[in-house]
């Protein structure tokens, strides 16, 4: 592995540490959501913000240690790896808050949802009921749980972090648009 490799992955892992302490910090505001409505939509709103934070990290990585130029498939590498570490971060803290704090709430609470969902009309019924079938047949034991969030974590970074390769990406020798200070 070269210098440059290294580097990346070692600039992959701290700001995927900082992108899955941020996660965590979100995804306390995710059961909290069930009893006010207003975390809910903090939740939601810090979820829409984290392609922009890896953005963010990616467009600094090419900036400071990467000269300023990158390919794409570095920054998509890049990108990618900076989920992986950030949904290994969170996959411990959902394991945890699985395992010993939550003791079926989330699950109940999705349940409760289900059922007023029943009554509206026939074809709701229906797929309330279906959804109700799918969550029964789910592996819903913590480290279950904990496994469908890593790896639909990584599933969509891996496809967020195209996007933002394509908008990181620049050729070597390309100078940026200067800013102006007013």
């Amino acid at each position: 592995m070269n210098a440059t490799q290294n580097l990346m992955y070692r600039c992959a892992m701290q700001y995927g540490t900082c992108m899955g302490v941020f996660w965590i910090g979100k995804f306390i505001l995710f059961p909290l959501g069930f009893r006010m409505p207003f975390l809910s939509l903090a939740f939601m709103v810090l979820t829409l913000a984290v392609p922009f934070l890896a953005y963010y990290y990616a467009r600094t990585y090419r900036d400071r240690f990467s000269g300023g130029a990158i390919r794409f498939s570095q920054a998509w590498v890049f990108t990618a790896l900076v989920y992986v570490y950030a949904a290994l971060l969170a996959a411990v803290a959902h394991f945890v808050y699985f395992q010993f704090i939550d003791q079926g709430f989330v699950l109940n609470a999705c349940m409760e949802m289900l059922e007023q969902q029943k009554g509206f009309s026939a074809e709701m019924d229906a797929q309330v009921a279906l959804l109700q079938e799918a969550l029964g047949e789910v592996d819903l034991s913590p480290i279950g749980i904990t496994m469908q969030l890593f790896s639909s974590n990584v599933m969509y970074g891996s496809i967020l972090a195209v996007p933002v390769a394509l908008l990181v990406m620049r050729k070597a020798g390309k100078e940026p648009a200067p800013q102006s200070n007013e």
